[in-house]
C-alpha cells in the first residue's frame, strides 16, 4: 500500500543516516589516466526520492569507465560527464550488493534485497542507483556474476535483438567476442538459436569456444571476409574493420550492428564511422546500424531471466580489489582481459 511503502522507505533512509557518515571509495577530481583516479574516504551517498543506497558487494569494469575517466572523445563531456572534470568524482557504473536505504517514491526494494544494475558511481561501498535501473539478483547467480552482467549484458541483448533482429537459423559473427559485450552476445545469439563464430586474438579463442561459439576466428591471421561463409547478422564491438570488409562479410540483405564508438579522434571517437555506416544503409540493400544502449527495465529483466535459467553465464576474466582498480584499468587498456574484470568490494 502506499502509506506502508513511505513510511518504510523513510524508516530505512533515517536509519542509514545514523550509521556511518563516510565510505571508502575510489574518487577522480579531473579527467586523465588511471593515475588521476585515487582510493579514500568520502562522505556516503543520500538517495534521493526515486534512489536506492545499495551496499556494494562487487562491481564491474567495462570500456565507459575508462571513457569517462579520461574524459574521451570530448563529445561525451557535451553528454552531460562534465567540461573540464567529471560531474560524478566516483568512478563505475555496473552494481551488485544489497539494499540498505531507499527514498520516499521507492516501491520495488527494500532494505536487504539483493539486487544488480547500474549505480552512480560503484567503485566505493555504498552506491545511489535510480529504482528503474535496477533488478533482484537471481538466487543462483554469484553477486561477482551479476557485477559485470548488467552494461555489457543489456547492450548485447538490444544489439542482436531490438536493433539486429536476430532469428533462430541465422549466422552471426560477433566481432570482438573475448570482450565484454562480445562475451554476453555470443551466448545471447547461441539461446536465440544462431549458429555463431567468434572473432578474436590467438590467446582467447578458447575462452570464446567455452562460451559456445560454433566457430572461431584468429583476427590476427584471418580476415573475417575470407572464405565462403557469409554472415545474416555481425555484431561489431572491436571497431577497427573498415565497412567494405564487413559488408563483404554480410549476406546481400544482411545487417551490421556497430556497438560503442572505440577508435576513431579525440574530439568524436568512432561516431564517425557510425555515421557512415547509417548513411550508406540509405541506398544499399544491406541494414548497417548502430544504437545508443539504453539503460531500462526493458532489457535488465529479461538479461536476468537470462541469468537465472544458465543460458548466459557471464565470464569473468580477473577480480581485482577496490585498491586495485587503476591496475584493473590499465590491464583493460593494454588488452589483457578476457572477459569482464570484476571489482570485489565487500562480503
Amino acid at each position: 500500500m502506499p502509506t506502508t511503502t513511505t513510511t518504510h522507505a523513510t524508516t530505512t533512509t533515517d536509519a542509514a543516516v545514523t550509521g556511518p557518515t563516510t565510505m571508502r571509495a575510489v574518487t577522480q577530481r579531473a579527467y586523465g589516466s588511471a593515475d588521476v583516479l585515487s582510493i579514500g574516504t568520502i562522505d556516503r551517498p543520500t538517495p534521493t526520492d526515486d534512489e536506492v543506497i545499495v551496499e556494494v558487494v562487487a562491481a564491474g569494469l567495462d570500456r565507459g569507465v575508462w571513457h569517462v575517466m579520461t574524459g574521451l572523445p570530448y563529445l561525451i563531456r557535451l553528454m552531460g560527464y562534465g567540461l573540464r572534470r567529471p560531474t560524478n568524482p566516483v568512478p563505475g557504473a555496473d552494481v551488485a550488493g544489497r539494499v540498505v536505504a531507499v527514498g520516499s517514491a521507492v516501491t520495488r526494494f527494500a532494505p536487504g534485497d539483493e539486487v544488480f544494475g547500474i549505480a552512480n558511481g560503484s567503485f566505493a561501498e555504498l552506491a545511489t542507483a535510480e529504482e528503474a535501473k535496477l533488478v533482484a539478483k537471481p538466487g543462483n547467480v554469484t553477486f561477482e556474476e551479476a557485477a559485470v552482467s548488467a552494461i555489457s549484458g543489456i547492450t548485447a541483448l538490444q544489439a542482436l535483438t531490438t536493433v539486429g533482429r536476430a532469428e533462430a537459423g541465422q549466422h552471426v559473427l560477433v566481432i570482438g567476442a573475448s570482450g565484454g559485450v562480445g562475451s554476453f552476445a555470443v551466448q545471447v545469439a547461441k539461446a536465440l538459436g544462431a549458429t555463431v563464430t567468434g572473432v578474436a586474438s590467438a590467446g582467447k579463442l578458447d575462452a570464446v569456444r567455452s562460451l559456445g561459439a560454433d566457430h572461431v576466428i584468429d583476427y590476427s591471421t584471418t580476415a573475417i571476409d575470407d572464405g565462403d561463409r557469409r554472415y545474416d547478422l555481425i555484431v561489431d564491438t572491436g571497431g577497427r574493420n573498415p565497412l567494405s570488409r564487413i559488408r563483404r562479410a554480410l549476406t546481400p540483405t544482411g545487417t551490421l550492428v556497430i556497438v560503442g564508438g572505440e577508435g576513431g579522434g579525440r574530439l568524436t571517437g568512432g561516431i564517425t564511422r557510425q555515421l557512415r555506416a547509417a548513411a550508406l544503409s540509405l541506398v544499399v540493400r544491406q541494414r548497417l546500424a548502430f544504437f545508443v544502449s539504453s539503460e531500462s527495465l526493458e532489457y535488465l529483466e529479461p538479461l536476468a531471466d537470462h541469468l537465472a535459467d544458465g543460458s548466459v553465464v557471464p565470464a569473468i576474466g580477473q577480480r581485482f580489489t577496490l585498491d586495485e582498480v587503476p591496475a584493473a584499468i590499465r590491464a583493460m587498456e593494454a588488452g589483457g582481459l578476457t572477459g569482464k574484470a570484476v571489482i570485489d568490494v565487500g562480503r
